[in-house]
């Protein structure tokens, strides 16, 4: 809708993972180097964590197109529900190989994974497990997967297992219970949100990505530091803000995207509000009430002890007196 008016050939702000759009920060690169060597040497077991839209599906997509583009030794199972039962996580890794999965008990299912796997090392290939969204596994599914680490020889894991996931994987296999698991850990890596400078150079890569000539006279640097403001340098926000705030100006027919435009893209999606919503208003209106009544409770339970309450009758008489 608005390409042509600011002399673009495609959308430089899609939500979708393009690996086509990678801006690579020191810490997406240490990350993508990570993932990349543990699999290509065989260590087996790479976790990648990050927060809500920081970068981790793209990351992953990223490397898969590198480790197919590089060489056609690598077969992988991607599996992006964290929700499943034990049974029907082993049916989609067999299934998503290729083999028969159906009407298959667990024992036939990891016999028939295992002899996928020893074969194609025989055979010099790699077999990668990827599992997106981690961190909505359960402690079961975990042991799964740590017992499908025991696929080894003498010199390598015949299994490349990424793990990748918000924080609350890190939380996870850092309990007492996962410490087996957490040991078996090559690579851990970590993505974080964008300072102001990444901001600024993932918004300006994308626009030239998608055609833009005159960056700075679409989105001034008064306008970046007001994206970066209200998104913490999230980048999924930060796609999400700029997006709408290209149509915003294109609606407007100006040219460039100024700090105002933002601010109000930002209310429209309540971006900037301290978390502390109407839960914790809703707290502290009942601890008010609890001690207003504990305070109310006491002052009639003195009253009480001094034999000073009246009976109903007379407060209903005085009451009708006023």
């Amino acid at each position: 809708m608005y390409k042509s008016f600011f002399n673009l050939t495609r959308n430089p702000f899609e939500i979708t993972p393009d690996p086509s759009f990678l801006f690579p920060t020191k810490r997406h690169n240490e990350a993508l180097a990570a993932l990349y060597y543990g699999v290509r040497r065989r260590k087996g077991f790479v976790v990648l964590t990050g927060e809500v839209g920081t970068g981790k599906t793209m990351l992953l997509r990223c490397l898969l197109q590198l480790l197919k583009k590089n060489n056609n030794d690598v077969a992988y199972a991607y599996v992006f529900n964290g929700l499943l039962s034990s049974r029907e996580f082993l049916q989609y890794i067999v299934s998503d190989f290729g083999l028969p999965a159906t009407d298959k008990n667990k024992s036939e299912l990891l016999l028939q994974l295992f002899a996928f796997v020893i074969e194609r090392n025989r055979k010099g290939l790699t077999t990668v497990l990827v599992v997106d969204e981690a961190h909505q596994l359960s402690a079961g599914i975990l042991e799964e997967i740590r017992l499908l680490t025991n696929l080894e020889t003498a010199e390598a894991k015949l299994l490349q297992i990424l793990l990748v996931g918000q924080p609350e994987l890190d939380d996870k296999l850092d309990s007492v219970g996962l410490r087996q698991l957490k040991q078996r850990i090559s690579f851990r890596a970590q993505l974080a949100p964008l300072d102001l400078g990444e901001t600024k150079g993932y918004i300006e890569r994308r626009l030239q990505l998608a055609g833009a000539t005159q960056v700075s006279s679409i989105f001034p640097v008064q306008t970046i530091a007001a994206v970066h403001r209200y998104t913490n340098g999230t980048p999924r926000l930060i796609n999400t803000v700029c997006e709408n705030a290209l149509i915003s100006a294109f609606a407007k027919r100006v040219h460039t995207v100024t700090p105002e435009i933002v601010e109000d893209i930002a209310a429209d999606f309540r971006l900037g509000i301290a978390p502390s919503s109407w839960r914790d208003d809703t707290k502290a209106f009942e601890e008010h009430d609890l001690r207003k009544a504990a305070q109310t409770l006491l002052a009639l339970y003195d009253q009480l002890q001094r034999g000073t309450v009246l009976p109903a009758r007379e407060v209903k008489a005085g009451q009708a007196r006023e």
